[in-house]
């Protein structure tokens, strides 16, 4: 990790020596939104600069980026105007519209062989690829097109299907998640104008908001076709606004139903009650037994880690995510190793009467789904049989209890020590101007494991252009158009890092294309804590 270190501070020493120097092409952001700098000598081809500097290398790349920046935050407006909700009570319509908008989309950015692939009973997913130099490698880019629902209406600022720019950042569901990724890709393409150095494939899902409910099945028919060197998902986040970030942890998780019986049938809870338990209290003593006091897992067995802090304080944590006054966090030790390497429980939702339904009757049956995120080393299986045991162990009263396990994944980890994640770090750093951060993430990526078992010698690479301000999910979903037009930089210097990689070029290197994709692991066994690439954010 050393030696990305002093690439990213070479990097970011030499953008602050180009700070330092006038730039006629020079733009800067205002809080009104981002416009020419007046004491510009020419206008930007279109009018619009969102990266501070120019970058010491690759300013062929930038200055493409920038000039075709206007076309690409139309092409995120437009895939944001679509209401691409693959939930179930939405109109599956859309999801067709938008796989037909995405490969309208990645056709005129170049890319050839582009259709839609299609499973029965499943969104569509949108393919493409474009083929580079002989014996370069091939890298597949990931992202998807579909988005989840808006949530309240009342809680959004503006409408979430029209995209609006408020302070340099653009708000509308999906902005973020992911249709950021999708544009994100194309415009990289767009930026060799027609000369890409490596050969790529797109595969745009349209069914991650729920889940990827058929990914296998898309794999099983597809595998072969989505066959890479190095996988590119561009569904992650920044550390924070401004901070390039390499996520490289991900949770995984495991859930399942439980369904409590007390009474074939309700009935009178003044004639009755006091001898009989209703499945409500049954149900939240055995939800309550999860946690012990101090609000950490109860579960025994399960495989914890730490991770570095950041520099992250809680008073900092509290306002990102608006956490009420007065309520106490859960769990101890530090706010990251709590969200990315410990073991955590939600309970999702809970099936029994309504308030507005209530009458006097002891409740016979009620249900709830528990969900568990499992640490990096932790195997599904067993971090499975582990909630199970414990919620069998807290049944009161010899109550009738049914557990069903639902959905499974596997935990990821990356070993950033491999020749592309080197190279994407140093690409985020001249594109962003700064130190790289490694990360990590909560939640889970499905097509992370699907394609971990389908390709095990691929190198995964997991980035992004959302940041910890993005809400994602939530209403007033945003992103930040520099970030959104320093991401496109990154993935385009990126492709350009792995290709001479490949062929030898860089000095310092003898990687062939086949050792590109030689460190990714299953996070099967524990492993050794890693030294991050960078602790403390730019600027402190």
């Amino acid at each position: 990790m050393l030696a990305i270190n002093e690439a990213a501070r070479t990097m970011a020493a030499l953008a602050k020596d180009v700070l330092d120097e006038p730039d006629d092409r020079a733009f800067s952001a205002t809080t009104q939104g981002l416009e020419a700098n007046p004491a510009s000598a020419e206008p930007y081809p279109l009018g619009l600069r969102v990266v501070g500097f120019r970058p010491p290398t690759h300013e062929d790349l930038a200055f493409a980026v920038d000039a075709d920046f206007a076309r690409t935050r139309h092409e995120l407006e437009s895939l944001v105007r679509i209401p691409s909700v693959s939930d179930p009570d939405f109109d599956a319509v859309e999801l067709g519209h938008s796989a037909q908008a995405v490969a309208g989309l990645l056709r005129s950015s170049g890319v050839s062989q582009v259709r839609l692939l299609e499973i029965e009973g499943a969104h569509p997913a949108v393919y493409g690829e474009i083929e580079g130099p002989q014996g370069a490698p091939t890298v597949l880019l990931y992202a998807h097109h579909d988005v989840q629902p808006p949530g309240p209406a009342e809680e959004w600022e503006s409408s979430p299907f029209e995209p609006v720019e408020r302070g340099g950042r653009l708000y509308g569901r999906g902005v973020a998640d992911n249709k950021a990724g999708v544009v994100l890709h194309a415009a990289a393409i767009r930026a060799f104008d027609g000369a890409v150095p490596v050969n790529v494939k797109l595969f745009i899902e349209g069914e991650e908001a729920v889940g990827s409910t058929h990914l296998g099945a898309f794999i099983d028919r597809y595998g072969e076709l989505l066959a890479a060197d190095v996988v590119v998902i561009a569904d992650s986040v920044n550390w924070k606004p401004g901070v390039p970030s390499i996520t490289t942890t991900l949770r995984g998780l495991v859930d399942c139903i439980v369904e409590v019986t007390t009474l074939d049938t309700a009935v009178h809870s003044g004639q009755y009650g006091g001898t009989v338990p209703d499945a409500i209290t049954v149900l939240a003593r055995m939800i309550a037994s999860l946690h012990d006091n101090d609000g950490g897992v109860a579960v025994a067995g399960l495989v914890s880690g730490d991770a570095d802090d950041l520099g992250l304080t809680e008073e900092e944590f509290r306002s990102e995510i608006g956490v009420v006054d007065g309520i106490e966090l859960m769990g101890s030790d530090s706010l990251t190793s709590r969200m990315w390497r410990r073991p955590s429980i939600s309970v999702l939702a809970l099936d029994a009467p309504a308030i507005s339904h209530a009458v006097n009757q002891i409740v016979p049956t009620a249900r709830a789904k528990v969900s568990m995120r499992i640490a990096p080393g932790q195997d599904p299986e067993g971090a499975m049989a582990a909630l199970v045991a414990h919620l069998e162990a807290a049944v009161p009263w010899e109550t009738q209890v049914t557990i069903t396990p639902g959905a499974s994944e596997r935990a990821f980890e990356v070993d950033t020590d491999g020749p592309a994640t080197q190279m994407f770090a140093e690409a985020l750093s001249v594109a962003y101007g700064g130190d790289v951060v490694e990360v990590g993430v909560g939640g889970s990526i499905p097509i992370v494991s699907a394609f971990q078992h389908a390709h095990p010698t691929a190198r995964i690479i997991i980035n992004g252009v959302a940041d910890s301000t993005s809400n994602a999910h939530a209403p007033n979903e945003s992103v930040s158009l520099q970030d959104f037009n320093s991401g496109v930089l990154a993935e385009a210097i990126a492709l350009r890092l792995l290709a001479e990689e490949a062929s030898n070029q860089r000095p310092a290197s003898s990687t062939d294309t086949a050792t590109l994709g030689r460190s990714v692991k299953r996070m099967d066994e524990p492993q050794s804590q890693r030294t991050p690439l960078q602790h403390e954010p730019p600027g402190g």
